[in-house]
C-alpha cells in the first residue's frame, strides 16, 4: 500500500499533530513547508492531504476536513500577532507576513470589525526587524512571531488569538487537516487522531526538540504547547472555525460561504 501523502506545517504549533507521524514512514508520506505551500501543494495534487491555513478550505468546493483535529486557540496564541510601533488606532500601512492568508484574512476581519481602522496591507517577508523599518506595523506569525523580541524594537505586541475570542467568545482554528473525497480512509482518520492524541501528551519531548539544546528555548516552547496552542476540532472549534469563514467571505478574502464537511 503506497503512503498517504502529507503536506505539513513546519511550525512549533503544528508538531503535535505529525509528532507520531514521522515514526511511520510506511504509512506517511510527510513534506514539512509554511502554510502557504501545504494548501498550493494540495491544490496542485501533489498530496493526499494537506495541513492547510483554515481559510484555505474556501479555495476548493470538494475540500473535506479530517474530523477532531485541528491547530487552535481560544485567548492568546503568541505565534499570530501584530506588531506596532504607533498605538493601534493611528496604524496605516502593515507589512503583512506571506506565509498564510489565514492570518492575513483574520487580521483584516479584526481592522474592520474590532480595531476599526482600513490600513493598507503589504505582503512582505517574516523580517521583523525590516518590516517595522518602513511600515507602522507589521503581522508575524509561526516561530518568527514567537521568538521575536518585539520590545527591542520598540513595538507593541497585538496578539490576534486573544483579539478574535475577546471580540466573539469562540476559539480560533488556524489550520486542519483537509483533502478531497477519497484521499484517506476511516483508519488513516483514526490515525490521525490518535497522533494528536499521542502528540498532545508529548509536548515536552517536543519542546526539547525545538530548542535543541537552548534551555530558554525550551521552556518557551514548553509553555506555549501548553498555555496557547490548543487541539482539537469540537463544536465549539467548528463554530469558531464557520464564523471566520463566514467574516472572510463578507471582507472580500474568499469567493464562496461553505459549510464545514468532514471525511
Amino acid at each position: 500500500m503506497n503512503p498517504v501523502r502529507l503536506g505539513a506545517v513546519g511550525y512549533l504549533n503544528a508538531r503535535p499533530l505529525t509528532w507520531a507521524l514521522d515514526r511511520a514512514p510506511e504509512r506517511w508520506q510527510i513534506r514539512y513547508d509554511v502554510p502557504s505551500v501545504c494548501a498550493a501543494l494540495l491544490h496542485a495534487g501533489e498530496v493526499d492531504l494537506g495541513l492547510i491555513p483554515s481559510i484555505e478550505y474556501l479555495s476548493a468546493s470538494d475540500y473535506r476536513f479530517v474530523p477532531g483535529v485541528g491547530v487552535g486557540s481560544r485567548g492568546p496564541v503568541a505565534s499570530v500577532a501584530l506588531f506596532s510601533r504607533v498605538p493601534v488606532a493611528s496604524i496605516r500601512r502593515i507589512a503583512a507576513d506571506t506565509s498564510s492568508r489565514t492570518s492575513v484574512a483574520l487580521l483584516k476581519v479584526l481592522c474592520r470589525h474590532r480595531f476599526r481602522i482600513a490600513p493598507e496591507l503589504v505582503p512582505h517577508g517574516p523580517d521583523l526587524q525590516a518590516m517595522l523599518r518602513g511600515f507602522d506595523a507589521a503581522l508575524l506569525i509561526g516561530d518568527p512571531a514567537l521568538d521575536a523580541d518585539h520590545a527591542a524594537l520598540g513595538a507593541q505586541k497585538v496578539d490576534l488569538g486573544e483579539e478574535w475570542t475577546a471580540m466573539t467568545g469562540l476559539p480560533f482554528i488556524y489550520a486542519a487537516w483537509a483533502g478531497r473525497p477519497g484521499a484517506v480512509d476511516d483508519g488513516d482518520v483514526a490515525a490521525l487522531q490518535a497522533a494528536q492524541v499521542e502528540g498532545t501528551a508529548s509536548t515536552d519531548a517536543i519542546a526539547e526538540e525545538y530548542g535543541a539544546g537552548d534551555p530558554a528555548a525550551t521552556a518557551r516552547a514548553a509553555v506555549y504547547l501548553r498555555h496557547n496552542v490548543r487541539y482539537g476540532l469540537g463544536p465549539e472549534e467548528a463554530a469558531g472555525l464557520q464564523t471566520f469563514l463566514d467574516y472572510a467571505v463578507e471582507i472580500g478574502a474568499a469567493p464562496r460561504r461553505r459549510g464545514l464537511e468532514f471525511f
